[in-house]
């Protein structure tokens, strides 16, 4: 890394300015010297030349990116625009003040490099000490007392290096259970006081989703026993179910899935 007289070794000689091209960019940066009267092509030439001398591949590219940022600069400076209304453009002082940070975050990181490359050079000497603890200082340390025995010791270091396989619980994962019996007898019951009535009236009082799926299958069983009709005055209109006046013993039933009531994932 270049030290700090190498990282100023590149100068410049203008019409309006001659010295090192750091001053240069902290004139521009404190506006103490106006970008468009700096002959940057000039200044271009000067760094191509310094760098056949001393070639670095990474100050060319800070160069680079600083030049960018000068041309730009110096673009938007000599672009036409208004004088009076200058001040009021928002977006031309904000994207000035960007390019006056990226000179300021430059020269910052030149900094920090200069400061490394110091470090580097100061400790580039020192080496690690390999030598053990000098018996002096070793006799400071406490004796260990062992409270446990080996194999104890053993037991401790097997339980924290084994992993217990985790238990997935699935219980939190059902509803629960809706036996389908009680929802027919409940469904026969309102129909003998009705004597018609739509699926939806029937689940009108069902306080969950599980309960509306065991009384579908309530009535499909009541269906199957002859229990109850369909009716529908038109396709896809509202289907009625109608007692059909038989007395059904609902505990007599063949329901289905009797031993597994009804419970949605």
């Amino acid at each position: 890394m270049a030290d700090r007289s190498d990282q100023r070794g590149f100068t410049v000689t203008l019409e309006n300015f001659e010295g090192p091209f750091d001053l240069l960019l902290g004139l521009i940066s404190k506006r103490e010297l106006d970008i468009t009267e700096v002959a940057l092509a000039q200044v271009t030439d000067e760094f191509i030349s310094y760098m056949r001398i001393e070639p670095d591949l990474s100050r060319t590219s800070e160069f680079l990116v600083v030049a960018a940022t000068l041309l730009d600069m110096k673009a938007r400076s000599l672009l036409p625009h208004d004088d009076e209304q200058l001040e009021e453009d928002l977006e031309y002082l904000e994207a000035r003040d960007l390019l006056f940070s990226r000179l300021l975050q430059y020269r910052a990181f030149k900094e920090v490099a200069t400061i490394f490359g110091g470090l580097w050079e100061a400790n580039a000497n020192l080496h690690p000490r390999d030598a053990g603890l000098e018996p002096k200082f070793a006799a400071l340390l406490p004796e260990l007392k062992w409270s446990i025995t080996p194999i104890e010791l053993a037991k401790l270091a097997a339980d924290a290096l084994y992993r217990t396989p985790p238990t997935v619980m699935t219980t939190h994962l059902h509803d629960p259970l809706v036996p389908v019996r009680p929802q027919a007898e409940y469904i026969l019951a309102k129909l003998k006081d009705v004597r018609s009535s739509t699926f939806e009236k029937l689940c009108d009082d069902a306080p969950d989703v599980n309960t509306v799926v065991s009384r579908f299958l309530a009535v499909l069983d009541l269906y199957r026993e002859g229990a109850v009709r369909f009716k529908q005055d038109k396709p896809l209109g509202v289907l009625e179910i109608e007692w059909t006046g038989q007395e059904t013993d609902v505990t007599q039933m063949a329901i289905e899935d009797e031993e597994e009531p009804i419970a949605l994932a």
